[in-house]
């Protein structure tokens, strides 16, 4: 438990910099300081599919071992990832009300992508909830938590391949479109939200583990009562 609490202790250093760069960094020449709220959304929304990516990977290595680590790992970086995703949502309707005078516009593929994709995790969510085996839980989950990730491409290449609302990626192969002088913030903004990703995988693992250990407890103390048998009931 140490260890997590250091995690949250640099998360939350990290963060508090962060947003004091985002604050003190450059308005943009168009969108003023509205695009400010650009560190948070890009940053949340990063971790948020990358999260997901690395349920994937949990979910293809849990089926080929079928150890729990591996469960543990795909469900805890879930919940982080539907937690950052929620939270690029919320930022970036703020942000698009701001700028573009509308929150929202299903006939942006961005928002509509990204929206399916959260609400795939949040149903991934509800299957480990309605699932009390163990193990049908974990093979369930592992087999729509690898199927689920092809969204992911197609949710970061969708500005690319049709142009609405949203820019064109801010970071490329052949460089960035960011100043110079706003980078120093959107990279500090990104550490701080890697080590948030980190200190909430870790703390959910560690609490997975113990509620395991828990119902382990409780499964042995429940086998080691027996009920009497009925020649051994005697009148009194």
């Amino acid at each position: 438990m140490t260890r997590v609490r250091i995690w949250f202790a640099l998360a939350g250093l990290a963060l508090l910099v962060g947003l004091w760069m985002a604050l003190t960094a450059p308005a943009d020449a168009l969108q003023g300081v509205w695009f400010r709220l650009f560190y948070v959304h890009v940053s949340s929304m990063w971790f948020g599919m990358l999260a997901f990516l690395v349920t994937a990977f949990a979910s293809i290595a849990w089926l080929v071992r079928k150890t729990p680590k591996w469960d543990r790992l795909a469900s805890a970086s879930v919940e982080s990832g539907v937690l950052f995703t929620g939270i690029g949502l919320v930022v970036g309707m703020i942000w698009g009300k701001a700028v573009w005078g509308v929150a929202w516009d299903w006939e942006d593929p961005r928002l509509a992508s990204t929206a399916v994709m959260f609400f795939v995790y949040l149903g991934y969510l509800a299957l480990r909830g309605a699932v009390s085996d163990p193990q049908a839980k974990a093979r369930r989950s592992a087999v729509l938590g690898a199927i689920a990730a092809v969204q992911v491409p197609l949710v970061y290449f969708s500005v690319n391949l049709f142009r609405t609302l949203h820019q064109t990626q801010t970071v490329r192969p052949d460089g960035m479109t960011m100043s110079p002088e706003m980078r120093p913030a959107f990279f500090v903004n990104l550490l701080a939200f890697t080590l948030l990703y980190v200190a909430l995988v870790q703390a959910r693992i560690f609490v997975a583990r113990a509620e395991e250990a828990r119902g382990t407890t409780e499964l042995a103390a429940g086998d080691a009562v027996v009920p009497p048998r009925l020649d051994e009931v005697h009148d009194v």
